[in-house]
């Protein structure tokens, strides 16, 4: 499907857009993808490289619904990375359009339409006009993980919200971020770590074989990954097993992901060794000024020495020294997160339509039950033992 759209502006231009719906195509807007990104504020999240191996990996099962824009001469001007899912529901197959690597597994942050800087409101009316376009084709659209205040989610809710069953906005994460662009050492005298973090780092250095390696060349990420797989898995299994990395395929799509990152120079991953004993990393991605904290895994029979910390520390002091303007802890809970990152705060969103449809009906029907009840038992415990919660359900799974 191709429609042409013209833009109001100090020089209107004529803009294509396009809908890649097979692997081949996915494939060979690489170069394109990348030089389209490095034009705009969009995450390492967004990246080719990120998320053409999950499509392969994660969810091949996943029907590709790319929206591309392109000027009058061709050249890529904009993007946004829609899959389509079936979920079966009452009897029907219901169709959920959503952003490509969006799942419950990989967690991939700020996803949003990829347009030059200066653009995103441009471009985000078209993809909503483009969304409209192609509704008939959806039971239920779901852009999750938006960057608060996105152009993309207000411009769909505005073309999208009437006539639909359910046009809503909603939070979804909170992302605690430490600002690196000043002095390590007197960040840490504020947070309060410095002390404890220097005595933990003197007794580890005195160990014979101490270092901490960071991978970042491709050709050698497969020994360090393999160390991160092996130390994650080991500091989630008394809580009944990560909930991130927990299958073959998304291993897999790390082990590609990581190597065609840091063939762009996108990925830091770092190791705390005693000789050849590894006992703690952290997977980071970089992109420009920023620094993403993304996963990382200890070996628990070290936690007294706190091996966590130490590398903490090191991905930290690496940030300040190269002069990042923030570290992006990501999602999730974890009270370390808001203990080291303590003032500032990035937040992201959904935005849901769900068309009027025999299957978006019983889908919403479905889901407003499920969401209640779920609401109700998170108001009723609070935010921190709802976690807890989580984790004791895993343990008893995995026993």
């Amino acid at each position: 499907m191709r429609r042409t759209m013209e833009r109001e502006g100090p020089s209107p231009a004529r803009v294509w857009i396009d809908e890649v719906g097979e692997g081949l195509g996915f494939a060979s807007l690489r170069a394109e993808w990348s030089c389209l990104l490095f034009q705009s504020e969009a995450s390492p999240f967004l990246t080719w490289d990120w998320l053409y191996p999950w499509w392969r990996r994660v969810a091949p099962e996943a029907g590709l619904r790319i929206l591309t824009a392109r000027d009058e001469r061709g050249g890529l001007t904009g993007l946004l990375p829609l899959c389509e899912r079936r979920e079966p529901v009452a009897g029907f197959a219901v169709r959920r359009w959503g952003f490509l690597g969006c799942d419950d597994w990989v967690g991939s942050e700020y996803l949003d339409a990829v347009a030059p800087r200066g653009r995103e409101p441009q471009l985000a009316s078209l993809y909503a006009e483009g969304l409209a376009a192609r509704r008939a084709r959806f039971d239920v659209l779901e852009l999750l993980d938006l960057p608060e205040g996105s152009a993309l989610g207000a411009r769909v809710l505005e073309k999208l919200a009437p006539g639909a069953l359910l046009a809503e906005r909603f939070e979804r994460h909170v992302c605690p971020i430490v600002e690196t662009s000043g002095d390590f050492e007197s960040y840490l005298r504020e947070v309060g770590r410095a002390d404890n973090l220097a005595r933990r780092r003197k007794w580890l250095a005195a160990q014979p074989g101490f270092a901490i390696d960071r991978t970042e060349q491709p050709g050698e990420v497969a020994a360090a990954l393999a160390d991160f797989f092996r130390l994650h898995r080991l500091r989630w299994e008394r809580d009944g097993g990560s909930q991130g990395i927990n299958t073959a395929e998304v291993r897999a799509f790390h082990r590609d992901a990581a190597e065609l990152l840091a063939e762009s120079g996108m990925l830091r991953l770092y190791t705390l060794r005693l000789g050849s004993q590894a006992l703690a990393s952290v997977y980071g991605i970089v992109h420009r000024d920023r620094f993403y904290y993304y996963q990382s895994g200890y070996d628990p029979g070290w936690t007294r020495r706190s091996v966590g910390l130490v590398l903490l520390g090191e991905t930290l002091a690496d940030a300040f020294r190269e002069r990042r303007a923030v570290f992006d802890f990501l999602r999730g809970q974890e009270p370390y997160k808001f203990e080291w990152a303590k003032k500032a705060r990035r937040r992201t969103e959904g935005v849901r339509i769900v068309n009027r449809t025999a299957a978006g009906a019983a889908w919403l029907a479905a889901a407003s039950g499920a969401r209640a009840l779920k609401k109700a038992a998170r108001k009723v415990v609070g935010d921190r033992w709802w976690e807890e919660l989580r984790r004791g359900k895993r343990r008893r799974g995995s026993s």
